[in-house]
């Protein structure tokens, strides 16, 4: 199960202590180390671009959600305001609870959508249906495959297809 992007220092260091399982994609980088004063070999150590770790703690996606931020709630939502519809800069929007926090609401993947700034003013502190105002789209918790491709990062093309290859057909990310 995908769980964050690593620096190449960090999966280099985790090849030097034994902890890759498996590892899969492009070559990305080889680091040269000293020479053996017994074989007068030089020592390398090269990863790919994905890595699987031994022993770190599994826990079920299900158990545990993707963090939330409006970087990613909004790359989720295709920069559309889920009231207007129209597809905004990411300056103009705003994460709107669907449930107001005041209310009971909790900020989560599924009380969250993004809206624009005018249509959140226009919503206040309501539900969708005590303003009038309908959604769009339904909100969703985006899966650990998917949320890595959220997060915005420069992903090179073996990382992209093994995470598409992932993705639950429902993403917005196969639109």
């Amino acid at each position: 199960m995908p769980d964050r992007w690593l620096e190449v220092e960090d999966a280099i260091t985790y090849h030097a202590k034994g902890m890759v399982a498996w590892s899969v994609g492009n070559l990305v980088c080889t680091y040269h180390g000293g020479v053996s004063r017994l074989t007068g070999v030089r020592s390398e150590l090269s990863t790919r671009s994905i890595i699987a770790i031994k022993g770190t703690d599994f826990m079920p996606s299900r158990e545990r959600e993707p963090a939330l931020t409006n970087a990613a709630l909004f790359a989720r939502d295709r920069y559309l305001c889920a009231y207007c519809g129209h597809q905004f800069r990411e300056r103009q929007l705003s994460r709107d609870h669907i449930i107001p926090l005041s209310r009971g609401g909790r900020d989560r993947w599924m009380n969250v959508v993004t809206a624009c700034k005018v249509c959140n003013g226009k919503k206040n502190n309501r539900t969708p249906e005590a303003a009038r105002m309908s959604l769009l789209y339904a909100p969703y918790v985006p899966s650990r495959f998917e949320h890595l491709i959220l997060q915005n990062r420069r992903i090179l093309a073996d990382q992209m297809e093994y995470l598409m290859a992932n993705v639950p057909k429902h993403s917005r990310l196969h639109s």
